[in-house]
């Protein structure tokens, strides 16, 4: 029996329950009940107290001290929005090994030393821009991060390291050290002496990131923390940690691939849809201006099953390819695999095919993938997906000089997309000569042929007329 006056509340999500269960309803996370005290407290009339500071006109508030300040790591400011603001706390989320501690090192050394991108340099350091940066490690030994600057060249006088999990520790290294820039890796390591939990609990990385943020807030200090992730991906921890930071990054990329990729997915100063490219090697972590030629596969000859589209991140248009394999499966149930693509949209684009394009999958596995390990979601490479599928269940090769755009409806129309302009001009640079894309696309650059097709029929018959080289 729930004790009178308690109520039972979620540390995820905040969904309250009258007793304790197991499970939220809500957010399904599984041990996130809580205990509370009583829900409904009196309401007391709350006296007039004395203002921090006056209101002022808009107009009249001083913007220079906010102003975005580089990391001197190029891709990363495209995804902060300009750079580090004064007092900003950014949270930096991937699975384990995927080179967050390494980038944030690079990070932290290029802050040290005042480097800006060499189309803004200056120095840095004599304007009082920069100060020193401090590296928090709760996961690994001051000796092991050093090992890893030297093996990455990341080493300077201005350089912190401090290897703690007590965050009073973190504030008195803060007070003494004076950085510019605070680094803490990871926020799940670290305790509160406030709250009595064990580190990494809901009640402790809540506390843990409260005191960070009011430390950020109240002396300007940008700070970075890496976070984990769980088993689906997420960022791990309770939903109001994403809420009470700035800003929410995630590091993706395959093991197996040395190409990494920092998505934006919540900035409060900027675009929340940016992502910034990076390939991990053995020296280090080097950003990668121009990613478009490492997600297409230059083939000699055409090949069937592949088909080339362009898709938008941010503001970066990025050229994809998509593969696709239809085979006869000696299952009852045909395989549908999907990697790097949403395997719900692939699903609907291939009941389409069978029942607007009169193709058969019933007996057939069905394989569709993305190359170089990159994630599409957009619905505007619905039309490339279809194409793929087509093109390997008949064993007829696409043009490689082709890129298909367009989002298809269930209707087996291919509706407008945003951008086809900025998509064609990135596919011109790449050296392509023509492209499928939907009816009124808007100006198109020169030097490529637009077709128009208005359905997914009138698709399959344009590709065909394309010529092969």
């Amino acid at each position: 029996m729930a004790k009178k006056g308690t109520t039972y509340r979620c540390g995820e999500c905040g969904y309250e329950v009258a007793k304790w269960v197991g499970r939220c309803p809500e957010c399904h996370g599984w041990g996130t009940i809580e205990e509370r005290g009583d829900a409904r407290p009196a309401i007391a009339r709350v006296a007039a107290g004395a203002p921090s500071a006056p209101a002022r006109p808009i107009g009249e508030v001083d913007v220079e001290a906010a102003r975005a300040r580089s990391t001197g790591v190029p891709e990363l400011d495209r995804v902060l929005g300009g750079g580090l603001v004064p007092g900003a706390v950014v949270l930096l989320a991937g699975e384990p090994g995927v080179g967050k501690s390494t980038l944030l090192l690079e990070v932290a050394y290029r802050w040290a030393a005042g480097e800006e991108p060499r189309s803004r340099r200056r120095d840095l350091r004599q304007d009082g821009e920069f100060g020193p940066s401090l590296y928090v490690t709760g996961e690994e030994s001051a000796g092991q991060v050093r090992l890893r600057a030297e093996r990455t060249g990341n080493l300077h006088d201005q350089m912190y390291l401090a290897a703690e999990s007590d965050l009073s520790a973190v504030l008195a290294h803060v007070d003494d050290v004076k950085p510019g820039v605070l680094i803490v890796d990871s926020v799940q390591t670290m305790a509160s002496p406030l709250a009595d939990s064990a580190p990494g609990g809901v009640t402790q990385v809540r506390a843990v990131t409260a005191g960070l943020v009011a430390l950020a807030k109240e002396r300007g200090l940008p700070v970075l923390l890496v976070g984990h992730v769980t088993k689906d991906g997420s960022v791990a921890g309770p939903r109001v940690l994403e809420h009470l930071v700035d800003v929410v990054l995630h590091f993706e990329g395959d093991r197996h691939s040395t190409l990494r990729m920092v998505r934006g997915v919540k900035n409060r100063f900027g675009a929340a849809d940016e992502i910034g490219c990076f390939e991990l090697r053995d020296e280090g972590i080097v950003g990668v201006p121009d990613p478009s030629g490492l997600f297409l596969n230059r083939h000699a000859e055409a090949v069937p099953g592949t088909a080339i589209t362009v898709t938008v991140e941010g503001k970066r248009p990025l050229l994809a390819e998509v593969q696709a394999l239809v085979a006869k499966s000696s299952l009852p149930q045909p395989r549908r695999a999907v990697s790097g693509l949403d395997s719900a949209r692939v699903g609907m684009v291939l009941a389409v095919l069978e029942k607007r394009g009169k193709l058969k999958f019933g007996e057939q596995d069905v394989y569709a993938a993305t190359v170089g390990g990159m994630k599409i979601t957009e619905p505007a490479i619905d039309l490339a997906v279809a194409l793929a599928v087509w093109s390997g269940a008949g064993d007829i090769a696409l043009s490689p000089r082709l890129v298909a755009i367009g989002e298809v409806g269930l209707a087996g129309e291919i509706r407008r997309v945003t951008g086809v302009g900025r998509r064609l001009a990135e596919a011109v640079r790449m050296g392509f000569t023509h492209a499928i894309v939907p009816p009124d696309p808007g100006p198109l650059p020169d030097g490529i042929r637009a077709l128009e097709v208005d359905n997914l029929g009138a698709a399959i018959n344009a590709v065909q007329h394309v010529p092969l080289r």
